[in-house]
């Protein structure tokens, strides 16, 4: 029964896709199965094959060693509220993790190694790998498909930074396929984040992100190309990678500054976010904002494959990470009670909820795409809940196949 729930799932997402389309009569069948192909296959090398399970479990020792690393600077500049040794006797451990101080700085590392992995062109070239093979596969055109691969490794406006020149001859399947993947995927910054904040519960939270993100590329554009299809046969000049840094202590200062911007956003948006729900709360009880989402995001909970005892539970994360953030359903996914979801309803929504497709998202998106291309500008407005709505699809397909894979 797990199987055919699966099975109906996966089908009921790309119906929901389907009957959102656009232009159904023009939607390219072949690269959309290929397209699901390629998802099936990949899921089931990252998640049975030996080799790939031995090297996420070493993405997950390079995450100890950035967290040990991390903690070293933070314990240096802000003592025992960074994770140095404290002066005093400590009776409870949790009580000394402050987000803020512990777990949040890690942002500015990644940040900057991210920076020093583009001046070397190590992530261009990973990039141009990945985008080349959704071409000659999926037939994308160039601009598209390194969009769409960045994603799988930088943030949604960082992504098309890269095409910036591109994007205005860009047709509305395109550009929305661009911003689908923005809202499906996460930063690598925020992936190292993720798999430290969950690993305390997920032996190889890194490889789960990790596959969580590359998955959701694919799934990003299963699910565009059905609700907008691209519908571009001209040939494209070839993409060129911008300069982002003129040495490598430059690509570290450039880093850090744009690390501590994204730091002190995430807090603030974390402090204003986590407040008016406490006060929406406080205003609609006894029901709560969590209850509410439970049941609006419940009936999408069992199409990912979470069995009905536990629907509930699941739809409210689902509805805080739309709502809010993927960061705070995390770590309400951590502060569950024992038994409110069996551990393989926990790995589901660690997929289900590995993406940037929230309001707040929404709006740094839009914000930075118009500024990137603001002869787009209509457009982008135009597609920006239909992007948010198809980031949730494309991160529910993923789940669903994993859930799959699961059983």
């Amino acid at each position: 029964m797990t199987i055919l729930q699966s099975i109906f799932g996966i089908l009921s997402i790309l119906l929901i896709a389907y009957l959102f389309s656009e232009a159904k009569k023009t939607i390219v069948f072949k690269s959309i199965l290929i397209a699901i192909a390629i998802h099936l296959i990949l899921a089931i090398m990252f998640l049975n094959l030996p080799i790939f399970k031995d090297m996420f479990m070493m993405l997950n020792k390079l995450v100890l060693a950035l967290e040990t690393a991390t903690t070293a600077g933070t314990s240096f500049v802000f003592g025992y509220l960074g994770g140095g040794a404290t002066p005093f006797e400590i009776k409870n451990e949790n009580s000394m993790f402050i987000l803020a101080f512990k777990a949040l700085p890690i942002i500015l590392i990644m940040s900057v190694i991210s920076y020093l992995l583009y001046y070397y062109r190590i992530l261009p070239f990973i990039v141009k790998i990945f985008s080349l093979l959704l071409e000659k596969t999926l037939k994308i055109r160039g601009a598209a498909g390194v969009s769409a691969a960045a994603n799988a490794f930088v943030g949604m406006v960082e992504a098309p930074l890269l095409i910036k020149p591109y994007i205005k001859d860009m047709t509305r399947g395109e550009l929305f396929s661009v911003m689908v993947a923005g809202m499906s995927t996460i930063a690598g910054s925020i992936m190292v984040l993720y798999a430290t904040i969950i690993g305390s519960k997920i032996p190889d939270a890194m490889g789960h992100i990790l596959t969580a993100s590359v998955l959701n590329v694919i799934s990003a554009l299963i699910i565009s190309m059905i609700m907008i299809p691209h519908n571009s046969d001209k040939q494209q000049n070839k993409i060129t990678f911008p300069k982002m840094a003129d040495s490598p202590m430059d690509a570290i200062i450039k880093g850090t500054s744009d690390g501590i911007k994204l730091l002190v956003n995430i807090i603030a948006i974390l402090i204003v976010l986590i407040a008016l729900v406490n006060l929406i709360n406080q205003i609609i009880q006894p029901l709560s904002l969590q209850g509410i989402l439970g049941v609006i995001m419940a009936p999408l909970a069992f199409l990912i494959g979470i069995p009905i005892s536990e629907v509930m539970t699941a739809g409210s994360l689902m509805g805080t990470k739309v709502i809010l953030n993927s960061l705070i359903a995390y770590i309400d996914l951590l502060n569950l009670p024992a038994d409110a979801l069996q551990e393989k309803s926990q790995l589901i929504m660690i997929y289900a909820m590995c993406g940037f497709a929230n309001i707040g998202s929404l709006g740094i998106m839009v914000g930075g795409m118009t500024t990137i291309a603001p002869e787009k500008r209509s457009e982008i407005i135009s597609l920006g809940m239909k992007s948010l709505f198809a980031g949730v699809l494309a991160t529910s397909f993923t789940a669903a196949v994993v859930g799959l894979m699961l059983n």
